[in-house]
């Protein structure tokens, strides 16, 4: 069957987050905070480790008081914020206001780039009539980052967990982006970086494209093929 939408994931498919210690910069620079760099280094590294950055890397380990927290995080954007600060407080900084102004940092345009590919690609489906949604699993609302990368008009729907409570692989967040585009699941392709939340397309009948989470100057064309996908059909 031909392909006649298309599903992207947000974070490390369409778009990449900063790297941690750009992200602490920014929040210090904006406090008036100075540290050496070698503290700014460690600060970083724990803040990386601990996963407090959303986007970034996952927790090398989940602290137990967020054990149950974790897994549901995207539901809500109570639960998002809660959780995120939480991993942060692992990590020492000079000000406690710092661990909510890094949570506010991450969810501003100036901490996001779009993959080299991904205006070319988004605007290729548009030219082609195919529909785009996306569909992430996240806290917050994505649509102003679209906006400042001059992206939204690319994109007729977004389907976000925060917004409706049910976060990936749940098929229910899938079939929601599929009656928003009025497109039957075998007509549409879902791409993304994780193979589990975003696997769950299957499992409605979905066609699925995986494309790996790396830094922006590491993947510059992996979204070109759904251009092809596209044209071709599936």
């Amino acid at each position: 069957m031909t392909i006649k939408g298309v599903l992207f994931d947000f974070s490390g498919t369409l778009f990449r987050v900063e790297p941690v210690q750009d992200w602490l910069s920014a929040v210090l620079d904006a406090s008036g905070t100075t540290l050496p760099p070698a503290e700014l280094a460690r600060c970083a590294q724990e803040l990386e480790e601990a996963g407090a950055l959303p986007g970034g890397a996952n927790p090398l380990r989940i602290p137990a008081h967020l054990a149950e927290l974790w897994p549901v995080r995207d539901r809500s954007a109570a639960l998002h914020r809660t959780t995120y600060t939480a991993l942060a407080r692992e990590v020492e900084l000079p000000d406690p206001a710092l661990y909510d102004r890094l949570y506010d940092r991450h969810m501003t345009p100036a901490a996001w780039r779009p993959y080299p590919d991904t205006g070319r690609v988004l605007a290729g489906l548009r030219e082609r009539g195919v529909k785009v949604g996306v569909v992430s699993n996240i806290g917050w609302d994505l649509r102003p980052v679209f906006r400042a990368h001059g992206l939204d008009d690319h994109v007729d729907a977004y389907l976000l967990s925060f917004e409706h409570g049910v976060q990936k692989p749940d098929a229910r967040l899938f079939k929601a982006a599929c009656e928003a585009l009025a497109l039957d699941p075998g007509e549409v392709l879902m791409v993304g970086d994780d193979r589990r939340a975003d696997g769950g397309a299957a499992a409605l009948g979905c066609a699925v494209h995986f494309v790996d989470h790396l830094p922006v100057e590491e993947r510059p064309d992996a979204l070109l093929p759904v251009l092809a996908r596209a044209a071709e059909g599936s």
